[in-house]
């Protein structure tokens, strides 16, 4: 099964919602496999988290699509082929803001669904692909919830097999988009600090959310622990000193990032790297 496929086989299942943690790179991503998450979220470097473990689905951002219909179609080939799973594609202008900030302008809405129709005719093109279509569209800031489902409503109508409101006002609000897409798929994007409600994986399930990302859910705290490790060793001249009781020491850093499984390895080809031990 291909991690597409996967992907879609977990959207299918009844009352399920799938939660995808936000990685950004591969030590973030096999922080998250560890932790035995059944999908992630991606930030950036595609090809190389999604080979971490291809069984696990990969969601990726990939904007506007970079372009007219001919560069669009050629981003989703380029993520199919990177093991990408699912990418979704938004209805902003080129020179695009995040979808948590004021004044977004957007491309008509004809505009947006090419975007999704070239999307899925590369994806229905090539023989060997499959990749899940998330519509996303910026619209309810600007123009307003019906206009924004809508836009939703028609890229469905064009292929995509996932709908995404972003910027969601209110957990009514976000009842009411799944309710009115149904049987659509629809994904909660949970950003801090963002313009939508936090929720947690229990409270989107519950409102009718088939998807939950929370794209700063690594890279947050990462921010803040090296930040403060390299404001101690600039003024302290070392750096901070470690907690005994901390999970992260070395041996277990290295397990994360696959030692055991190179031990393993190793040791059936019959070498002896790590005849010694580690």
């Amino acid at each position: 099964m291909t991690a597409a496929a996967k992907l879609r086989a977990l959207l299918a299942e009844p009352g399920k919602i799938v939660v995808g943690p936000g990685v950004y790179d591969g030590f973030t991503a096999r922080i998250a496999l560890k932790a035995g998450f059944d999908c992630l979220y991606m930030v950036k470097t595609a090809a190389m988290i999604a080979s971490l473990n291809p069984n696990v689905p990969l969601i990726a951002d990939a904007d506007t699509g970079y372009g007219g219909p001919l560069m669009v179609g050629r981003t989703v080939t380029h993520y199919m082929r990177a093991g990408v799973a699912a990418l979704h594609l938004e209805d902003q202008v080129q020179s695009k803001r995040c979808g948590h900030l004021l004044n977004k302008q957007l491309v008509p809405e004809d505009e947006f669904v090419s975007r999704i129709r070239s999307a899925c005719l590369a994806r229905d093109r090539d023989p060997h692909g499959d990749i899940v279509i998330i519509a996303r569209t910026d619209a309810l800031q600007s123009e307003g919830y019906e206009a924004a489902r809508d836009r939703l409503r028609a890229a469905i109508a064009a292929g995509a097999d996932v709908a995404f409101l972003e910027g969601i006002e209110s957990e009514e609000q976000g009842k009411q988009i799944c309710t009115e897409l149904a049987p659509t798929p629809v994904l909660y994007n949970c950003v801090a600090g963002g313009v939508s409600p936090q929720l947690s994986v229990e409270e989107a399930r519950a409102l009718g959310f088939s998807l939950i990302v929370y794209p700063g859910v690594c890279l947050e705290p990462v921010f803040e622990s090296v930040t403060r490790a390299v404001a101690v060793l600039k003024k302290d001249g070392a750096p901070p000193k470690p907690d005994p009781g901390r999970k992260g020491s070395l041996k277990s850093v290295f397990e994360v990032v696959g030692l055991r499984e190179c031990m393993e390895f190793d040791m059936a080809a019959g070498g002896a790297l790590y005849s010694k031990g580690v």
